[in-house]
């Protein structure tokens, strides 16, 4: 899709982070945006900071986890703009610890975010997309999507299905002849907010007492807080859609571990470690 002018591009966790940055990028394309996210506030803030810009902008509080909620999003998405063409299902929360200590209602919480909400956005968005011939889903996975580092173990799952379920999205709309492209996200560290996700938990799902160490988690923040800058992210991402790319790395450091991974897989041996540092 190399023209992007005046086409329509629907965000989610678009209050912050990569989701911010590719709307802010999108609106200087000259791009109708939709922006969804579950805060409010800082939905509402960055909607009018990119009114005040001159962009054509909507904004939706929108809960992820929920399909009737992005069915919301995209009915109201059609009723300002008439269509959708780049549909980036990218809103996304992080936990991790060790893995036999995550709680269910952890895991529930974050499957919800980060999976469901992937199925959500394409069960929704997709037929609009192959009944129009025209469109591009990006779906925001994670290194951490390929590759298996330690005390991730929640987060890890859910970026390995969204990796693999947009391969399978890929080749599905590969067989039945759809125009529809595919791009999945796969960056390292990124300076978001994603350490600070509880902020968003639902009442269902209150934060646990914190355990295991505080020199991880301080660590875990840190390696956040030392990433690359979202906007870098969004020029990536906006490339991969003009060019109808499907893998989207803005990693290249992590090219050697990826290697190794398929190494230990094709050698039928154990997984080589990865100290959190290096993912």
């Amino acid at each position: 899709m190399e023209a992007l002018s005046g086409k329509v591009a629907v965000i989610t966790g678009a209050a912050s982070g990569i989701g911010r940055a590719v709307a802010v990028r999108a609106a200087a394309e000259g791009m109708k945006v939709v922006l969804a996210d579950i805060e409010e506030e800082a939905l509402a803030a960055t909607a009018r900071s990119l009114s005040d810009s001159g962009a054509q902008v909507l904004a939706v509080v929108t809960d992820v986890s929920d399909a009737s909620s992005v069915e919301a999003l995209r009915d109201r998405a059609l009723a300002k703009f008439g269509t959708v063409h780049v549909v980036h299902n990218n809103a996304g929360v992080a936990n991790g610890g060790l893995l036999w200590t995550i709680t269910e209602t952890d895991w529930r919480w974050i499957l919800g975010v980060n999976l469901w909400g992937v199925i959500h956005g394409i069960r929704a968005f997709v037929p609009l997309l192959v009944e129009q011939g025209e469109g591009h889903v990006v779906n925001t996975a994670s290194m951490a999507g390929l590759l298996s580092p330690p005390l991730m173990g929640p987060y890890c799952v859910t970026k390995h299905a969204v990796v693999t379920m947009s391969e399978i999205l890929y080749r599905d709309l590969q067989l039945v002849g759809s125009a529809v492209g595919v791009s999945v996200l796969c960056p390292g560290f990124v300076r978001t907010g994603i350490s600070e996700s509880k902020r968003n938990r639902p009442l269902w799902a209150p934060a646990p007492e914190e355990s295991g160490s505080e020199e991880i988690r301080a660590l875990s923040a840190q390696q956040v807080a030392d990433g690359i800058d979202p906007a870098v992210v969004a020029d990536h991402v906006l490339d991969a859609v003009r060019a109808n790319s499907f893998y989207v790395l803005t990693h290249p450091e992590y090219d050697t571990a990826l290697e190794l991974r398929m190494r230990d897989i094709l050698e039928r041996r154990a997984p080589t470690d990865i100290t959190p540092a290096r993912v």
